[in-house]
């Protein structure tokens, strides 16, 4: 058997590549995966760039789907062979955080976030998974790699910030850039029944993907004053919540400023690459008595949250597929991840093939 694996890794501020490791080894409660498709992350960019202090040669990556491979002493209810989905949070789910209810805090501030984090990730031929009965889902037969990546963090992510918009039917929600997570959100937004989705996005390949994912009307924020025509297309009065999900503090303010008093913003944009603090227009936020709520989140864990994204793939409601802009064996993956770094060739996302 293999004793090495390659991986991409973190080698410095703004370099990553391949480099060799040895296959982990799973403690008594985890499992080892060996992986068969990846998805390359933007947050695997911010982190290059120095967003996260990480070691040199930490493993990148937190989308990854595989087989297991090796299974601790004492996990029980899998099977060596078995074809699995990882998320990209691993909690516990038994520290007081994961106890109240936010197993994303696991441990701590954002401890549910493991991968390349505080560990190696999962862009590599095999990765350690963390408390594996509770983070190993299974995939259905009939749901290929290739969507079911899609579950470990774009579309819970991308949920979780429909879920914290806190919709009811019939309401109008407007959502900050339409990169994969904002397009997810868009795709949560229609499940949850926002009558009116107002999505924000200057790229034309992103605009016909909002549309196609459930986005009514698309606003370009190269003709003008996002903030004005968001009004305006609301009669003046404002949206019922607000999605950021690009990690601005323009975009930012701007979704405090398009939401009607009562409303919701919901934050699931990384701001950790901004000089400057996040500001709060005092005015629109009606002198802090606005009866506006601000609702953060991290990208759900564990088997349940994965095991119901996949209900919906299943059911047909749900297909993220479009999002794969480009394929790319592991061999090419540091052209991939070029690729993410500098967004050319229209990609969204690339999916890597390990096998």
């Amino acid at each position: 058997m293999p004793t090495s694996m390659r991986a991409l890794a973190f080698l410095g501020v703004d370099k990553a590549g391949v480099i060799d490791k040895p296959i982990p080894t799973p403690g008594p409660n985890d499992a080892v995966v060996r992986t068969t498709s990846a998805l390359i992350c933007t947050s695997d960019v911010h982190t290059v760039r120095g967003g996260i202090p990480i070691p040199e040669g930490r493993v990148l990556g937190h989308e990854a789907v595989g087989v297991i491979h090796e299974l601790g002493s004492a996990v029980t209810g899998f099977d060596v062979g078995t074809r699995v989905a990882v998320g990209a949070a691993t909690p516990c789910f038994q520290c007081g955080p994961c106890q109240r209810g936010f197993s994303s805090q696991c441990q701590g501030m954002l401890g549910a976030y493991k991968f390349t984090a505080q560990r190696d990730g999962s862009m590599a031929e095999y990765f350690r998974v963390n408390d594996a009965a509770a983070n190993l889902a299974v995939i259905p037969d009939d749901l290929p790699d290739e969507k079911a990546v899609y579950a470990t963090d774009m579309l819970s992510t991308g949920f979780g910030g429909a879920e914290n918009a806190q919709l009811r039917l019939g309401e109008s929600v407007a959502i900050f850039a339409q990169g994969p997570v904002g397009l997810c959100a868009t795709i949560g937004c229609r499940l949850l029944g926002a009558a009116l989705i107002i999505a924000v996005e200057g790229r034309p390949e992103r605009q016909r993907l909002a549309r196609q994912f459930g986005a009514d009307l698309v606003v370009d924020p190269a003709a003008g004053d996002v903030v004005g025509r968001i009004l305006e297309l609301t009669g003046g009065i404002g949206v019922d919540a607000a999605i950021e999900a690009l990690g601005s503090p323009a975009t930012f303010e701007a979704a405090i400023r398009v939401t009607k008093p009562g409303g919701r913003i919901s934050n699931i944009g990384y701001h950790g690459e901004n000089p400057d603090s996040l500001q709060i227009p005092l005015e629109p936020f009606g002198l802090g008595m606005s009866d506006k709520k601000i609702l953060t989140s991290l990208c759900p864990g564990g088997s349940d949250r994965l095991d119901r994204i996949f209900a919906l793939m299943c059911s047909g409601r749900v297909d993220p597929a479009p999002m794969t802009t480009h394929e790319f064996g592991f061999d090419d993956v540091e052209r991939a991840f070029s690729l993410m770094e500098t967004k050319q060739e229209d990609i969204i996302k690339p999916l890597i093939r390990f096998t």
